[in-house]
């Protein structure tokens, strides 16, 4: 099983089989409009705009499980994403990355990748806000915040994954080493 193996809703609600990507470099990202670490989306936009020529493409699934954070629909929050952040690369419908209405996509995310802990003094505030409705976060592999990223390479295989503090410069850099 692979990446292309799963369909996912665009934002009008219409089935998009990520087979459509097969070849390119995939960085899937859960995203939120009212987070710490919204104006990521800065740097998602630059990086995507720097390589997306090289077969780069940046799919976004908004969420609002953490901290209800992205509570827009669908197209208010992509009205606020290419208002604010020009954001050209695919934003999809807003999903659930855990619990029962989680979609298939994020199951096998989770399964195939583990979390490698937070960094920095955010990683510190972040830490805090999941641990109090996960007590074991350290120990399992559920996606803990907004801005999670994976990293898929040409052939559909999950490659890394990003927490939300790790560096940018990072992501670019396996991004890069991929492309």
């Amino acid at each position: 099983m692979n990446v292309y193996d799963f369909t996912v809703k665009d934002r009008s609600g219409n089935d998009i089989s990520l087979s459509q990507y097969r070849g390119k470099v995939l960085l899937i990202v859960n995203t939120a409009t009212s987070c710490g670490f919204t104006p990521q989306y800065d740097d998602l936009q630059d990086l995507y705009e720097a390589h997306q020529k090289d077969g780069l493409e940046i799919l976004d699934f908004p969420c609002n499980q953490f901290g209800e954070q992205a509570p827009g629909s669908d197209e208010e929050i992509h009205s606020f994403c290419t208002g604010r952040f020009g954001i050209t690369f695919p934003q999809f419908a807003k999903i659930d990355v855990f619990g029962e209405n989680q979609i298939p996509l994020y199951k096998w995310l989770e399964e195939n990748s583990k979390f490698e802990g937070f960094s920095g003094f955010m990683g510190m505030i972040v830490s805090g806000a999941v641990k109090k409705n996960d007590k074991d976060y350290k120990n399992n592999s559920k996606v803990k915040w907004n801005f999670t990223k994976f990293l898929i390479d040409r052939e559909g295989n999950l490659c890394a994954r990003f927490e939300p503090t790790t560096k940018m410069s990072e992501v670019k850099k396996q991004v890069e080493e991929l492309l």
